[in-house]
């Protein structure tokens, strides 16, 4: 299987060799990418832009944010050449604008919520759960805005699954992006916060909190989608890289940072 996986990988990267002035050892200016990403893929989309450069000498540089805003981005015209999305709605009004590429879209990922609190809580959310929330210590909860983040309106739609949405309302600090909605809880400026599973098992994060995952029947499915920017002017290094996160390769990665990768993207072993 293994060899397998390194003769697909060397195969793809000959491919792309092919290209017009490519080289793996140096890539000068034009041989780079600028791609957008939902900031619940930090981490693994920077190992995964890392891997890419090192196989094919394309640069990518990433820039995380919201989805929303990051799509507020592009119809205001920056330079991005790829945009991923925590959800599949933000690549379709793109879509919808003449700002992205309908034949580029593509489902990567599902994405998971969790609830999270400091490693030295009290609060026992590995056992009650959202019910922690109702605690007299909780002050704060912490999450993504959801005006323009996916994993914010998922928050909300589990919390009014469980009916606790009108009770703790008010106690709702609002992060610019998941990533944020984290940082308030390690600061002490929430209690507990609803941030991504990604998040809580990257590098950086493994030992800081504990978690409870909520279950995926509580929210609408966070299907995360991807877009090539119709203004980009390096199409086919979008277009190549776009074809690198369908590897098996790259889904490993994904898998390893906790989103689910969709069925169709797996080979048979």
């Amino acid at each position: 299987m293994l060899r397998h996986r390194r003769k697909r990988l060397v195969f793809y990267v000959l491919l792309l060799a092919s290209a017009p002035g490519f080289s793996a050892s140096h890539a000068p200016a034009s041989r780079e990418i600028t791609v957008a990403a939902a900031t619940d893929l930090n981490s693994a989309l920077t190992e995964l832009a890392a891997s890419f450069e090192k196989h094919t000498g394309i640069t990518v540089k990433l820039s995380f944010g919201a989805s929303g805003a990051l799509t507020q981005q592009i119809e205001n015209g920056a330079p991005f050449d790829v945009f991923f999305s925590a959800d599949m709605d933000y690549p379709r009004e793109l879509i919808s604008a003449g700002q992205a590429e309908a034949s580029s879209l593509y489902r990567y990922a599902v994405g998971r919520i969790v609830l999270w609190v400091p490693a030295d809580s009290p609060l026992d959310v590995e056992h009650k759960g959202m019910s922690v929330l109702t605690d007299p210590s909780v002050k704060k909860i912490s999450i993504a805005n959801p005006a323009h983040a996916p994993y914010g309106r998922a928050a909300v739609a589990a919390m009014k699954h469980v009916q606790l949405y009108d009770q703790v309302s008010d106690r709702l600090v609002l992060g610019e992006n998941i990533s944020q909605a984290a940082q308030f809880v390690e600061s002490g400026n929430a209690q507990v916060g609803f941030v991504a599973l990604a998040h809580v098992t990257s590098p950086d994060m493994k030992g800081k909190g504990r978690y409870w995952q909520i279950p995926p029947e509580a929210y609408p499915a966070l299907d995360q989608g991807l877009v090539i920017v119709s203004r980009s002017r390096r199409k086919k290094l979008a277009a190549a890289f776009v074809e690198y996160i369908k590897t098996p390769e790259a889904a490993k990665v994904l898998s390893d940072y906790g989103f689910t990768v969709p069925e169709q993207k797996r080979e048979q072993k």
